[in-house]
């Protein structure tokens, strides 16, 4: 499900009964949401949770197909930028509020989440390895997040990571009591409303970008995006506000 209010988008893994297993609907569905997000102007910040008891148990293996997602070309030739959880570039703020076991395809989704925020009973695992399945998107996105051991502590095991452990490593910002984590999350979603989102959008790119480049590049890059940003009313509307201390 998608609800926008007040500039939050809040998408929300509806598919309880099947522990929000990743089906080809639900990828279907939730690739939808991101693209909404992405596009939607009024949308400046977003939420990612889910309903149930579990927050995500991985692929659903009765449609292992469909949860990947539908790609274009041969077998060599499949784009591995298909969904937010691949590596969709987005640069509007995003929250995940987790509760419970997030397994797999749910924890790959976490780590292009700028900020995760999970109660004290999340468990978090990427069993892949004990299938004879390896990793592919986690094992490129987790070590740049916690560390290369940290990494390879969920990533070669399998075993799962409770959420203090999680915090520890830094792959959880914050952790909750279950009942104060939906408060919580749009708690931070409505500060981070609070600045002006083109500006946000801007410095979350430059930041994104400019751990590939070398320093001048990554100093050009971000004094011209400096200058993009000058060129819009968010730079108007912000000094306006400031005047006014609203």
């Amino acid at each position: 499900t998608y609800e926008l209010d007040n500039h939050v988008a809040t998408i929300t893994l509806n598919r309880p009964e099947a522990r929000n297993a990743i089906n080809g609907a639900l990828r279907e569905d939730l690739n939808a949401a991101w693209n909404r997000f992405r596009s939607e102007e009024d949308a400046w910040v977003g939420i990612l949770t889910a309903n149930g008891d579990v927050f995500c148990a991985g692929a659903d293996l009765t449609d292992s197909a469909g949860a990947v997602g539908t790609f274009a070309g041969t077998f060599w030739e499949k784009p591995t930028i298909n969904s937010f959880e691949s590596g969709m570039e987005l640069f509007k703020p995003t929250i995940a509020a987790v509760h419970g076991p997030c397994v797999g395809y749910g924890l790959t989704g976490l780590l292009f989440c700028d900020f995760i925020i999970a109660s004290t009973d999340a468990v978090f695992r990427f069993p892949e390895v004990t299938l004879g399945v390896p990793t592919i998107v986690g094992a490129i996105r987790l070590p740049q997040r916690v560390g290369w051991a940290n990494a390879m502590e969920l990533l070669l095991t399998g075993e799962p990571m409770s959420a203090q452990r999680a915090k520890e490593i830094g792959l959880v910002w914050k952790v909750v009591e279950p009942d104060a984590l939906q408060e919580t999350a749009r708690a931070w979603a409505h500060t981070l409303t609070q600045a002006a989102p083109l500006a946000q959008r801007a410095t979350k790119e430059v930041a994104w970008r400019s751990t590939d480049m070398s320093w001048i590049d990554a100093v050009r890059f971000g004094e011209t995006m400096r200058k993009v940003a000058a060129a819009t009313e968010d730079v108007a509307e912000g000094l306006q506000a400031w005047r006014e201390q609203r």
